[in-house]
């Protein structure tokens, strides 16, 4: 034990030692320094960036059904459906209503995207190289678990670095043109809540996020990652072909992966809607409507918002929108897996998910 400690502390100090004069003889000019390593990283947020973008534009319209579907009042309803609700925004606020909000959450998910792709590819990493030196097994692969390990640090460190634009989003998507108060764009939300509501209101509802955020992004990459190394190794009905998966059955995988993923966590992501509506002047209009309990929405914490949702309206409540987002979230986690992988391939990173 004692010599393998030595052996170590020696190659680290070996490892430091010739970074130094790397770097010496770059500022020199001898050499040219690394830049392969920088180049990655930027090639690799980039590949998240689009996947995000990518993936919530193309369900824009059902991603506002879902969060207006979250919050409407049970005593005036608007919405009884995902087609229904979306032929009322079309009648009533045309097709630009379909997509509102969508600027805003594309300036929100395309860092969070990055972010997150680019956290789970290095919690990846650290973690492989941690469970190879406790198992003494170079050969040794990331299990279910430790994706999931992996998957939930990569999204709590990506949802906690936007969430106020998150918060605002939420906001912009649920006021209609009759709402007595507009938010112009996201910048102007975010100072008008900040201005109005003080700092910690950029955060309501942090708490329901984060502790959904880890089942939700978690198994999205757990499942997604177990199933391709499935398929590839035990190669059923013909899908894969020179160890490679077409595009259409990586689809499939994101698909089961984000279902999985949004059945278990939805019930938080309920709260954390409605948590972030808490403090807003003009939420009673827009969450309560024209029907009774116009009062301010008041929570005390989680625990609260969950009790009174479930006292008041059922435990069904804590389901609502889950139809649109069922549909919503298959292409839409697909279509970031897979545009993902399909960037980084254009741009010629080497890494994959799974290394």
């Amino acid at each position: 034990m004692a010599s393998e400690d030595v052996k170590t502390g020696e190659s680290a100090v070996t490892k430091i030692v010739n970074l130094a004069e790397e770097a010496k003889l770059a500022r020199e000019g001898v050499v040219k320094a690394p830049n392969y390593a920088i180049g990655s990283i930027c090639k690799s947020l980039v590949a998240g960036g689009v996947a995000g973008g990518v993936s919530r534009t193309a369900v824009a319209p059902l991603e506002r059904m879902k969060i207006l579907l979250q919050v409407q009042n049970p005593h005036n309803i608007k919405y009884n459906g995902t087609i229904q609700g979306l032929k009322y925004i079309w009648r009533t606020e045309g097709f630009r209503g379909l997509f509102k909000g969508n600027g805003t959450n594309c300036a929100r998910i395309v860092p969070n995207s990055a972010v997150k792709f680019f956290s789970y590819e290095q919690a990846s990493k650290g973690i492989l190289q941690l469970y190879q030196q406790q198992t003494g097994n170079e050969d040794a692969q990331l299990t279910p678990v430790l994706r999931l390990g992996a998957g939930a640090c990569a999204g709590i460190i990506a949802m906690s670095a936007t969430y106020p634009m998150d918060m605002v989003r939420g906001r912009i998507t649920v006021q209609t043109e009759k709402s007595p108060y507009q938010y112009r764009g996201m910048f102007h939300a975010l100072t008008t809540v900040l201005r109005q509501e003080g700092p910690r209101a950029l955060y309501k509802g942090w708490l329901p996020s984060v502790i959904g955020v880890v089942p939700y992004v978690g198994l999205n990459f757990a499942v997604y990652e177990s199933l391709k190394d499935w398929l590839i190794k035990a190669r059923p009905f013909g899908l894969v072909q020179d160890s490679e998966l077409s595009v259409t059955t990586r689809l499939a995988c994101g698909a089961a992966a984000g279902t999985i993923g949004q059945t278990v966590a939805y019930p938080l992501d309920v709260i954390r809607r409605r948590m972030q509506m808490t403090g807003w002047h003009n939420a009673a209009s827009v969450i309560t409507g024209d029907g009774r309990g116009k009062a301010p929405l008041e929570y005390t914490g989680m625990i609260d918002a969950f009790r009174k949702t479930v006292r008041h309206e059922g435990f069904g409540a804590l389901y609502k929108g889950l139809v649109p987002n069922s549909v919503k979230v298959v292409p839409s986690i697909a279509l970031a897996f897979v545009s993902y992988e399909m960037v980084k391939d254009i741009l010629g990173v080497e890494i994959r998910l799974s290394d």
